[in-house]
């Protein structure tokens, strides 16, 4: 870990220099670069400053408690012991500091939600999940879009499609992506009898144009009239968009709008999540084996929770965290469960800095 600080410490000395330099600051793109990696590494640096003048203030102290004076060297003593408890805490933070931050936390998310076993009853709690989801974003302050709905007989979700915008949704929300499983009495169910259904949900984080370059050649694009309900409008012109990718076979459909155009723009949101969600698990793939106890961040088939309405209980099975408030967490109260998620990630992440570090090993004398 010092190695890597004092590697951090040479190239903020030389960001700082690069801002100064007119070369630099005559190119808008080369001092915006410069300026958000300096803007990166200055609240670390300003920590690691601080630890390396607690070394030196320990050196001073070491010399004066073995001094002939007794009583400075007791007050020199006390002082070595200060400076260890704040120098473990400001390591600490410095271990916080050196998580990877996730380029992606402050983005908007493509929420899917998909009914799977269970029939009626599991499209019935797909409709659940996704209001539940409404009512936290609802608290949160964000805003909800519904970009695609497939709708069944009995007034649940086959499918549902949605953005849900705001400030740091990704970041709250990236750990719901899995199976979610669910054990009530259906309200079809006339004996009483529990049943057990599964929803998948995947969360995407939005991508950009920026993001996701997509060419227009590498696209095959199908308009057709729109199925079921939607107005009088939808059902008599080609206002149905289907967008087919090419190289990775992606397919995504909408019809919700009457507006052909609208139905395009829709599809092309998801679509550029949906690659840009690729990216990110051939990304996660590569890194698998190095952090393979990590907190689940999008295996769809991984089951991840199950809702027991009859206990009124909500396990989270990868913090194996249950909570006998299930009520208040479908009427939005995730909170608990989402930061307990994130908290879990951040430890783990931090025993892989530990690992990799060599910290215990490259620390330079303990103060």
């Amino acid at each position: 870990m010092w190695d890597k600080l004092e590697s951090m410490a040479a190239r903020f000395a030389e960001l700082e220099r690069q801002l100064g330099d007119p070369e630099v600051i005559k190119s808008p793109e080369r001092l915006r670069e410069a300026g958000r990696e300096h803007a990166e590494l200055r609240e670390i640096m300003a920590v690691y400053g601080r630890v390396k003048k607690m070394d030196e203030d320990a050196l001073q102290a070491e010399e004066l408690s073995h001094g002939p004076d007794p009583e400075l060297a007791f007050l020199a003593r006390e002082e070595l012991k200060s400076l260890h408890t704040e120098k473990e805490a400001l390591l600490e933070e410095i271990k916080q500091l050196l998580i990877p931050k996730d380029p992606f936390a402050g983005k908007n998310i493509i929420l899917e939600i998909r009914a799977g076993t269970g029939g009626e009853e599991a499209a019935l709690f797909a409709r659940d999940l996704f209001e539940m989801y409404q009512r936290f974003a609802d608290k949160k302050g964000w805003r909800t879009e519904v970009l695609s709905l497939s709708a069944a007989d009995q007034g649940g979700f086959k499918e549902l499609i949605a953005q849900i915008s705001g400030r740091e949704v990704y970041g709250k929300l990236r750990y719901e992506s899995g199976v979610h499983r669910v054990q009530r009495v259906p309200a079809t169910e006339a004996q009483g009898r529990i049943h057990t259904s599964a929803v998948t949900v995947a969360v995407l984080a939005e991508a950009e144009e920026l993001d996701v370059q997509i060419n227009e050649s590498d696209l095959k694009i199908d308009v057709f009239r729109s199925q079921g309900a939607g107005g009088q409008h939808v059902n008599t012109t080609d206002s149905a968009v289907r967008l087919t990718h090419k190289p990775t076979g992606l397919v995504v459909t909408c019809q919700d709008e009457r507006s052909q155009h609208k139905n395009k723009a829709k599809a092309m949101k998801i679509l550029r999540a949906r690659l840009l969600d690729l990216e990110q698990s051939r990304q996660q793939e590569e890194r698998t084996a190095m952090r393979r106890g990590m907190v689940g961040r999008g295996d769809r088939s991984e089951k991840i929770r199950t809702y027991n309405f009859p206990q009124n209980r909500i396990t989270d099975h990868r913090i194996g965290l249950s909570l006998h408030k299930l009520d208040n967490v479908m009427y939005g109260g995730l909170d608990e469960i989402v930061e307990g998620l994130a908290a879990q990630d951040r430890a783990e992440q931090l025993a892989h800095i530990n690992l990799n570090g060599g910290e215990e090993n490259s620390r330079p004398p303990a103060v």
